[in-house]
């Protein structure tokens, strides 16, 4: 996607905006490919090169006509694939001549010169123009001064305004490219360096989190619709939120809502609002998130706990951008980015006939897999440290220091609530260990204590071997995990762990090489 707040701002846009204004009374005005206004003619304050432009946009319904005109431009352009076209406008002999913003095949908007008035326009156009702007709100004295005023262009001087609007277009277009192309080689410098590691407010340095910061570079300024699936507590809003203040709707509002959180009736309702006199107790009009979300990205998480019904209404905003409030009969049209989430597995529920397989291919154009944190067991420092700071900051203590032995639980625990068990868990160590700069192992929650008090006997990590798969797969798990165990044990001494193993001390260099463990040294604090 195009980033209009820099485009726009271009010295060479700027000149070239003023030659057309002062050549031929024309304003310049671009859209994105949905024909969402990105300059600044909205803007109460902005000057007009054409006098009767200025008027009509101080008008009550000025800004309407031009996002109506817009609106028919954009259907014309998706309709009849044209790379521009000169597009009649909702006043009488006014034109509006509209070119294409293109990159590598993708349209990412529009330029449009308005009001465009040739030799053409008759007496009688004219004062049907004026009629029409008085009709919306404009004053008559003013509208008849400048309109026998305005700039009425020949053909000879049209072509000129054409490829000069068209120069406006390959501009913008060279430039996202070239800007593309940095961001492209920064990323992937970023990525060869190794050294990202929090995305937004994501904190994690292993390789499964490496690859999720990887994927969401790629995908951000992506419409795509995404679904991202994940334990409770791994973080699915965070990501959602990632990808919508990484995309050009930054700007834009980001809504998230629960949708387990309502029953059927009531998430119709808080989803596509509803109106006056709908059902009892809808005593006025109520907007929906859908409504209320135009323009920006909507995050619906737990869509697996929506009923079939409405997963029928979902399917259609999302594939045609319109729905109806409850109690309407109209529909209303929306522009927002949907990223849906779930815990639940939506192909076993699809095969139950519980979730519907059109809208499931619909959601997940891009599929965001967040692995639970017992799998990113290196992050968990990191994940520690942080809170711990953050809950500091935030009661005025000073920063405290977790003991050897209390990171070394912490560290064994499986932490089932993912992330936000962490989370509270370091919240409420800051909370009891009160004064005390080092936090112990005795403040630690009764189900951490009781968890591992339960696999006592048994080197942690060693239960629960996977017998699934081959004899080699299970063999190789147990040697990862018992070179692991040892290495905690013997204080990462690995000429006494090989002497414990029966193996040679090379031999297991090279097998701490191959199952990655030499990093946990540092993430047990040992170094």
């Amino acid at each position: 996607m195009i980033d209009w707040s820099v485009m726009k701002d271009l010295l060479v846009i700027k000149k070239l905006e003023q030659i057309v204004g002062k050549w031929f009374g024309v304003d310049l005005i671009y859209t994105d490919h949905y024909g969402r206004i990105q300059s600044e003619v909205l803007k109460p304050d902005h000057k007009f090169y054409s006098q009767l432009f200025s008027l009509q946009m101080k008008s009550p319904h000025g800004p309407q006509s031009l996002q109506q005109d817009i609106e028919r431009a954009v259907e014309y352009f998706e309709e009849h694939k044209v790379a521009n076209a000169i597009i009649p406008s909702s006043f009488a002999g006014v034109d509006i001549y509209v070119s294409e913003v293109v990159s590598d095949g993708e349209v990412l908007g529009y330029v449009f010169a308005f009001p465009f008035i040739t030799q053409a326009w008759t007496n009688e156009q004219m004062q049907t123009y004026v009629k029409q702007m008085v009709e919306g709100g404009a004053n008559e004295v003013d509208v008849k001064f400048y309109a026998e005023k305005v700039f009425k262009l020949p053909p000879a001087q049209v072509d000129y305004l054409k490829e000069l609007v068209q120069v406006v277009g390959e501009e913008f277009s060279s430039f996202h490219h070239e800007i593309s192309k940095r961001d492209e080689r920064i990323s992937e410098l970023n990525s060869e360096l190794g050294t990202k590691f929090r995305y937004h407010n994501m904190i994690g340095k292993s390789k499964a989190m490496q690859k999720i910061y990887h994927l969401l570079d790629k995908i951000k300024t992506s419409e795509a619709t995404i679904m991202i699936q994940g334990e409770n507590g791994t973080g699915k809003e965070l990501v959602a939120k990632a990808i919508h203040f990484g995309s050009p709707r930054k700007d834009a509002v980001f809504l998230a809502v629960n949708c387990s959180a309502f029953n059927d009736n009531l998430l119709d309702s808080e989803l596509f609002g509803h109106v006056k006199g709908a059902f009892t107790g809808a005593v006025k009009d109520k907007k929906g998130f859908f409504e209320m979300a135009n323009g920006g990205t909507l995050f619906l998480d737990e869509i697996g706990d929506t009923s079939l019904a409405m997963q029928v209404k979902l399917l259609r905003v999302l594939q045609e951008g319109t729905f109806l409030p409850v109690g309407s009969a109209q529909p209303r049209k929306v522009n927002v980015r949907v990223i849906a989430a779930t815990n639940k597995p939506l192909k076993e529920m699809i095969a139950r006939g519980e979730f519907r397989e059109d809208l499931y291919y619909r959601i997940n154009v891009i599929n965001v897999n967040l692995p639970p944190l017992r799998e990113r067991f290196e992050d968990i420092p990191f994940l520690m440290e942080y809170f711990l700071e953050k809950q500091c900051a935030e009661m005025g203590h000073p920063t405290k220091q977790f003991s050897k032995k209390c990171i070394e639980k912490m560290l064994d625990y499986k932490w089932p609530g993912n992330v936000r068990e962490l989370q509270n868990e370091v919240e409420r160590l800051v909370v009891l260990a009160g004064e005390d700069k080092i936090i112990t192992p005795d403040l630690l929650s009764a189900r951490i204590t009781d968890s591992l008090e339960a696999n006592a006997g048994t080197p942690s990590g060693l239960k629960g071997i996977n017998t699934n798969g081959t004899l080699k797969d299970a063999l190789e798990e147990l040697e990862r995990m018992m070179i692991r165990e040892g290495l905690k044990r013997t204080n990462f001494n690995k000429s006494k762990l090989a002497k414990e193993l029966g193996v040679s001390r090379a031999g297991l260099i090279m097998k701490v090489e191959k199952y990655e463990l030499d990093k946990r040294k540092k993430a047990a604090g040992e170094e």
